[in-house]
């Protein structure tokens, strides 16, 4: 796969914090050699996150976000201050621009503090060299303005970035080279028009730069499509919302699980979530459930997730339940009325958020599961769509 085919949600995330008029858009594009950020000597330019999927020797394909001060004022200022600290839910490496005229304060302090408690890799730089004489050991020290510094700066963020590369797969660390894999893709109402969903693009691409060969086909032209084979496949994965019927297909030796339970194991949680579905069975009248998605979407009259799911869950539990839906980039931070969070698949968030995501959902001691392992449970099915991970398979 090319650097430039690398979607963003795989790119290593690499965010830019500091305090107003420390030089942080100044030195993101020093970095980057592009004017990718708005410069100015006014405080507070910055006004929103601005992001910037690039190639960034020597680290490779990267998503590089420009944050505004985390010092600012007023009430617009807090929304601001806010946006810089979702920021950190998807951030896989931290850098903190301090202005070294002035050092460091209180509030590159806290924020330190609060990205170690997060555990995310952080480097800190003193920008603005230029206009100091004295500077301490072993610190960093660029300036945006002349360059001095950058080249150092880059080279050690480099070393830093490659230790959050996701060397994980999402199926290819399952197959040996020739295995044959069927994939279930259901072209219906809600599908996008002329392609394939993301998680079915990677997927088919991991499988085929493994050396593996990826069959795809629809639900109705399975049965043929399996018995024009010499031999069973090496396994079947099906888009979620056909695992009733396809499972009635497949033979029980064949093994066979989703596109959102792989991506589950492959950015979040896949324990986490396969424990969460247990909480569907216990929904009671007047329950309030949290339907998130991390991408957005024209909603269609078949929507999985304001539509289907609601009415999967409905049935499956009995109960009369109410719905809150959210998407993109918003999250809730306070879970308290909810008894269940159901989430999608996250083809759309990198591993940092979905994992940001599960915890702060399981920190509000509330189940969380996806929308893979959630219709495999209301199936009756969880079990045998685990069959190819014996770490989890024990769990239902």
């Amino acid at each position: 796969m090319s650097l430039n085919s690398t979607v963003s949600a795989d790119r290593v995330h690499i965010a830019f914090f500091g305090k107003r008029n420390a030089g942080k858009s100044s030195l993101v594009n020093a970095v980057t050699g592009q004017s990718l950020a708005v410069v100015s000597d006014v405080k507070g330019t910055t006004t929103d996150p601005v992001k910037k999927a690039m190639e960034l020797l020597p680290i490779g394909p990267v998503m590089i976000i420009d944050t505004p001060g985390f010092d600012d004022e007023g009430d617009l200022g807090s929304l601001r201050v806010k946006k810089t600290r979702e920021v950190l839910a998807k951030t896989d490496v931290a850098v903190l621009v301090v202005d070294a005229s002035v050092g460091i304060g209180e509030e590159e302090t806290n924020f330190l503090s609060l990205v170690n408690e997060k555990g995310i890799p952080s480097i800190t730089v003193f920008n603005k060299a230029d206009l100091v004489t004295s500077r301490t050991a072993d610190a960093i020290y660029v300036s945006a303005i002349s360059g001095e510094g950058v080249h150092e700066f880059k080279e050690k963020l480099g070393a830093l970035a490659k230790t959050k590369e996701n060397t994980k797969r999402i199926v290819s660390d399952l197959l040996d080279e020739g295995d044959i894999v069927v994939l279930v893709t259901p072209i219906d109402e809600s599908a996008p028009k002329g392609r394939l969903i993301l998680p079915q693009q990677q997927t088919i691409r991991d499988i085929i730069d493994h050396g593996a060969v990826a069959i795809v086909t629809q639900v109705e032209q399975l049965p043929a499509t399996l018995g024009a084979l010499k031999a069973p496949p090496k396994m079947v994965i099906t888009d979620s919302q056909a695992f009733g019927k396809v499972s009635k297909i497949v033979p029980e030796s064949i093994p066979l699980t989703s596109f959102s339970i792989l991506f589950a194991r492959y950015k979040g949680d896949l324990v986490t979530q396969v424990r969460g579905a247990a909480a569907l069975a216990t929904l009671s009248d007047g329950d309030r459930i949290l339907i998130s998605e991390g991408c957005t979407h024209h909603r269609q009259c078949g929507d999985i997730g304001t539509v289907k799911m609601p009415a999967w869950i409905e049935k499956f539990s009995g109960a009369a339940v109410e719905f809150d839906f959210t998407s993109g980039g918003e999250f809730p931070t306070d879970f308290s009325k909810y008894k269940i969070v159901v989430h999608c698949g996250g083809c759309m968030l990198n591993e940092a958020e979905m994992k940001s995501r599960i915890a702060a959902v399981s920190a509000a001691d509330l189940p969380i599961v996806n929308y893979g392992v959630a219709i495999a449970h209301m199936n009756g099915i969880l079990k045998r769509s685990l069959e190819l991970f014996p770490d989890v398979y024990d769990l239902v």
